[in-house]
């Protein structure tokens, strides 16, 4: 695939998009959930030995292929590594899903309401080794806790900042500004944070478009606007700490929007099942994931679980 075709694989949404991308800090945790303890590694170096190992199964998966994953993810380590001799972007490539870089490196004390994005040194760098290796997009993570204007506005501006970087070298950025699930004025705050993201949207350079990440809405399809924009390749959802069905059972009530999940795609999947039971495992939550991306209900009045 070249990158119109990318492009244009993912604007079509058949499919989701993989987050393969757990970092440093929660990479313990989804080796746990995977049935590999602490104490079986030692080290940063045995850690991402075994994530990567985890991620390769899955790549490797034929239940794990473009006919319903358009996109997947990578941490950079995963995007430095190989799956089988195969630098890991050109493995997705060849199966028809389209790689993208998590380029955000941990976030900053919340203020405001919200957690802004750490600096990213060397990013000119990173994103010329990424692009050299065939990926097409980047995504970046910064959080909102509580429905403050000034935080909410302060997380959209530096999404946008950081994206006019990434546009620069050729590459497609996905915004991703989280909304708590656990914020209790989340109907309230996401109304401010469509309102900050169409800000930023119609202030891009014609001919420019990016990608949205975003939590679940309270109400079905309130990002529709999002989704219809013009500047918007794709609006992807992030599953948030929702269980998979819920995650998915809130997906289907939101019209042209597609999943970007993480652990509600990884929940079943141990180390020691065998490789016909592992590819079972994902086969069926990749069929569900699929279906609530591309098959929709009727929205009821609220989407959130």
């Amino acid at each position: 695939m070249n990158r119109e075709e990318m492009s244009a694989r993912i604007a079509a949404g058949h499919g989701f998009i993989a987050a393969l991308d757990q970092s440093g800090g929660s990479t313990p945790k989804a080796l746990r959930a995977y049935g590999i303890a602490d104490s079986e590694w030692n080290g940063d170096d045995e850690m991402f030995a075994l994530i990567h190992e985890m991620r390769s199964r899955i790549i490797r998966s034929p239940a794990f292929s473009g006919s319903k994953v358009v996109g997947a993810i990578l941490f950079e380590k995963t995007m430095n590594g190989s799956v089988d001799g195969t630098p890991v972007p050109a493995a997705l490539i060849a199966k028809g899903v389209v790689p993208f870089l998590k380029i955000d490196r941990g976030l900053e004390d919340e203020v405001d309401g919200a957690q802004l994005m750490k600096p990213i040194p060397e990013l000119g760098d990173l994103l010329e080794r990424a692009k050299a290796l065939g990926v097409f997009g980047t995504k970046e993570r910064s959080v909102i806790n509580s429905a403050n204007v000034s935080g909410i506005a302060g997380v959209v501006r530096q999404q946008f900042e950081l994206a006019a970087q990434v546009l620069s070298h050729g590459m497609m950025p996905i915004l991703e500004p989280e909304y708590s699930i656990k914020a209790a004025d989340r109907a309230e705050g996401e109304a401010i944070l469509r309102e900050e993201i169409l800000h930023g949207l119609d202030a891009l350079p014609a001919g420019e478009q990016v990608m949205l990440k975003l939590s679940l809405p309270v109400t079905a399809n309130f990002y529709r606007a999002l989704v219809e924009h013009p500047k918007v390749l794709k609006v992807v959802a992030l599953s948030g700490g929702y269980s998979r069905d819920e995650a998915c059972a809130a997906l289907e009530r939101n019209d042209g929007m597609i999943a970007s999940f993480s652990r509600a795609l990884l929940d079943g999947l141990r180390a020691s099942m065998s490789e016909t039971e592992f590819d079972a495992e994902l086969g069926e939550a990749i069929d569900a994931i699929d279906r609530a991306s591309t098959m929709k209900t009727a929205p009821s009045a609220s989407s959130a679980p």
